[in-house]
């Protein structure tokens, strides 16, 4: 359920911001300042990269290969790596919050990679929680002694998100023409929802749980969301005070009329069983049966650009119902 694990993730996330590229140190050596102001310098740059999968994943589509993961699911049941070899990548653990530190000494990694998030719509992080992937402070600081942590924050638009992420790729030596390449594929795809957007249709995004309800987020607290709704994605506001969700019950989802419906996909119910769900099944989306993916695409351009093509798919397919 990694949309409710984000949920999560806002009260996981080390403090501070900083948003400066690595600079060269002048004696050989590497450095690089993260989004949470801390610089890492090290006699080298760094090759062995280890680390959140959801990280990982950008950067390897940026051709910089793990030696190591950690994260929501384990490496080999996480689609983003579909097609890749990862029988020299060591899996640190199947679910979160389990890291086998061994394994991770095993690897020799010069860097761990992750992500940072706010805990409240203000962007506020608690310094006294572990960044996102991480199941205390204490195996944090297990790790860190391992190798340097670099975090980059999930705040914001995602387009910041991406071109930070990029910036991290670049320093650990990613080829600059495939990075331009991509960012090229991102313009585009971002034409194309523009486009669709224009149609007006107003988009509910949920995780669906039979007992609970919907969790419906909220796009002002989440980075790709915030993205899509500049480029004209109109957004269901659920209203309520607390952060990324409000929680709507089954006998009150008609309260949120929607074209569109995108569900994560990891929660407990399919596309087809939210559609079969009696109350949602009357609903202007239920009838019409615009129900669609929400896809957590990682955050670099090419990712975001192969999800941006499919939503804008959707909304082309898909007509006004409300």
């Amino acid at each position: 359920m990694r949309l409710l694990g984000l949920l999560l993730a806002g009260l996981l996330a080390l403090t501070g911001c900083a948003t400066s590229a690595p600079e060269p140190t002048g004696d050989g050596s590497w450095s690089f300042t993260d989004d949470l102001g801390n610089t890492i310098t090290l006699d080298e740059r760094p090759t062995r990269i280890a680390g959140l999968t959801d990280v990982v994943a950008s950067l390897w589509n940026y051709g910089i290969e793990p030696v190591a993961t950690f994260g929501f699911t384990g490496i080999s049941q996480d689609e983003r790596f579909a097609g890749r070899d990862v029988s020299g990548v060591a899996e640190l653990g199947p679910v979160y919050g389990q890291i086998d530190l061994e394994k991770l000494a095993a690897a020799q990694p010069d860097l761990i990679v992750t992500h940072a998030y706010p805990e409240d719509a203000a962007g506020s992080v608690d310094p006294r929680a572990p960044l996102y992937g991480f199941a205390d402070l204490a195996q944090q600081e297990a790790v860190a002694q391992i190798a340097p942590i670099v975090a980059v924050k999930m705040d914001g638009s995602a387009v910041q998100v991406i071109d930070r992420t990029a910036e991290l790729a670049r320093a650990l030596g990613a080829d600059p023409a495939v990075i331009d390449s991509a960012r090229a594929e991102y313009t585009a795809a971002a034409d194309r929802l523009r486009a669709a957007a224009a149609s007006g249709l107003q988009v509910l995004v949920v995780a669906a749980y039979p007992a609970e309800g919907c969790y419906v987020a909220k796009a002002p607290d989440d980075p790709t969301l915030t993205a899509f709704a500049d480029l004209g994605v109109q957004f269901v506001d659920p209203g309520g005070d607390d952060y990324y969700w409000e929680v709507i019950s089954w006998e009150k989802v008609g309260s949120l009329p929607a074209d569109v419906v995108l569900d994560s996909g990891l929660d407990e119910m399919t596309p087809e069983q939210i559609l079969a769900q009696p109350t949602f099944a009357i609903t202007p989306a239920g009838r019409a049966g615009q129900v669609y993916p929400w896809v957590f695409a990682s955050m670099d351009y090419a990712a975001q650009a192969a999800y941006m093509d499919e939503l804008a798919g959707h909304l082309e397919d898909a007509h006004k119902v409300v």
